[in-house]
């Protein structure tokens, strides 16, 4: 898998620094308070797992599978929850936890959504936040890394369902996904 890869942006070492900074962050503004972290399959499942190591606050766990990108590499806009939350989250504070945002949309609807199951707070956690491709505007309250807009994979992040498993966020060469 290395060969299809221009280069390693994001050493797995860095990354496991930088999870170690947002889950202490987390835990400082959830102090004496529960929370619910809901990980966006299939993208998050390295990070949350990560993340959720390094957190001391009480807290559950749920997963959704939603997509807008079906095999492109660009946002269809249309958002399509595949597998929902498997638990009423009234008056809970939500940590959504994503890979990457690019474009915007998917947390956009899912932070909407949320809010009319009635959670008490909704914030977001995202390992890499890639602002120049936003399409909609969206806060980001925990951000690893801002990335310039290239086609990125590894720790969680697929090109065609591969590549999640690289311990480190490399570049795809063009001509893998051209």
């Amino acid at each position: 898998m290395n060969q299809d890869l221009e280069k390693i942006l994001i050493s797995e070492e860095q990354i496991q620094e930088t999870v170690k900074r947002l889950a202490k962050q987390i835990d400082q503004d959830y102090k004496d308070k529960e929370l619910l972290f809901v990980g966006l399959l299939k993208g998050s499942v390295a990070f949350m797992a990560d993340l959720l190591k390094h957190i001391e606050t009480k807290c559950k766990i749920d997963f959704m599978c939603v997509s807008s990108y079906g095999s492109d590499t660009k946002s269809s806009g249309r958002v399509n929850i595949l597998k929902d939350l498997s638990q009423p989250i009234d008056n809970m504070n939500v940590i959504i936890v994503e890979d990457i945002i690019d474009s915007g949309n998917t947390l956009a609807f899912i932070k909407t959504y949320f809010a009319a199951k009635n959670a008490d707070s909704v914030k977001i956690c995202t390992l890499l936040n890639k602002p120049s491709r936003r399409e909609i505007e969206i806060d980001v309250d925990y951000v690893g890394f801002e990335i310039e807009d290239e086609f990125v994979v590894g720790y969680g992040l697929d090109y065609a369902e591969y590549y999640r498993n690289l311990p480190y966020i490399g570049v795809l060469k063009p001509s893998i996904y051209s």
